[in-house]
């Protein structure tokens, strides 16, 4: 594995604006973009606390570019929107040729899945980089939340377990449109509401006339998003497993 650290997707020059790339050492079959989970306010894009994620994706021949973006309390929404649709462009731009492939991946775990959610369903955020849902493979919403983020609604001074369906939230966006293959991962003991939630998504999907054939849907069995930080007897990374079959399938 070859790792390339702090690349500039930005032209705000700072630590919270900067992609950490793992390449495989061989031919390069996909990009993952990765946006880390926090709930807006914690996390980084350093994979050393997501064990054995880099080594596990870059031996299936898949390259990963771990985004920083802006978290509170100094950003507010929708900054980490903005932010997650210039690294997605920026990725597109420059790193898929550093790479030398074409299948990019958009991903993103619990607030990361928002963010991934929010550049599926509401094309204003990639449009402003040029850049559209027919330039991604494929999208992996894990364990993210489909209606108004609960920091959002924080920030605005409403209930943060209040359920919002608006501009802010990701299913408000959904329409009859051709979006591209999606994962969506959730755990049976998730946040409260979160299985909900994502199946309520779902369902709205399906009346859109999303060919739901496209979709992949995996509850695991734990905690929120317990498999990002856990390996199996073998040491192998239980979130890399449950995403590079999904990553093959799609072409």
């Amino acid at each position: 594995m070859k790792i390339i650290k702090d690349i500039s997707y930005s032209i705000i020059k700072d630590d919270m604006h900067k992609i950490d790339l793992h390449m495989p050492d061989g031919k390069c079959r996909a990009l993952l973009v990765y946006f880390h989970g926090g709930g807006f306010v914690e996390g980084s894009r350093d994979l050393d606390l997501l064990p054995h994620f880099a080594e596990d994706m870059t031996e299936a021949g898949i390259a990963v570019a771990s985004v920083e973006y802006r978290m509170y309390p100094e950003a507010k929404y929708p900054d980490f929107v903005e932010d997650a649709a210039e690294a997605v462009a920026y990725a597109k731009r420059e790193l898929l040729p550093l790479v030398k492939c074409e299948k990019l991946i958009a991903s993103g775990t619990s607030a990361g899945a928002y963010l991934t959610m929010m550049l599926c369903f509401d094309e204003m955020w990639l449009g402003k980089y040029g850049v559209s849902n027919k330039d991604i493979t494929a999208y992996v919403h894990d364990a993210g939340q489909p209606t108004a983020h609960f920091n959002v609604l924080k920030e605005r001074g409403i209930d943060p377990s209040s359920v919002v369906i608006d501009e802010a939230a990701p299913i408000y966006h959904v329409k009859a449109e051709s979006y591209p293959p999606m994962h969506l991962i959730v755990s049976d003991n998730d946040i409260p509401g979160r299985v909900e939630q994502t199946e309520m998504l779902m369902k709205k999907l399906e009346m859109s006339g999303y060919d739901m054939t496209k979709l992949c849907y995996v509850i695991t069995h734990g905690t929120h998003v317990w498999y990002v930080t856990s390996t199996d007897e073998n040491g192998k990374n239980e979130l890399a497993k449950l995403i590079i079959p999904f990553i093959n399938k799609n072409k």
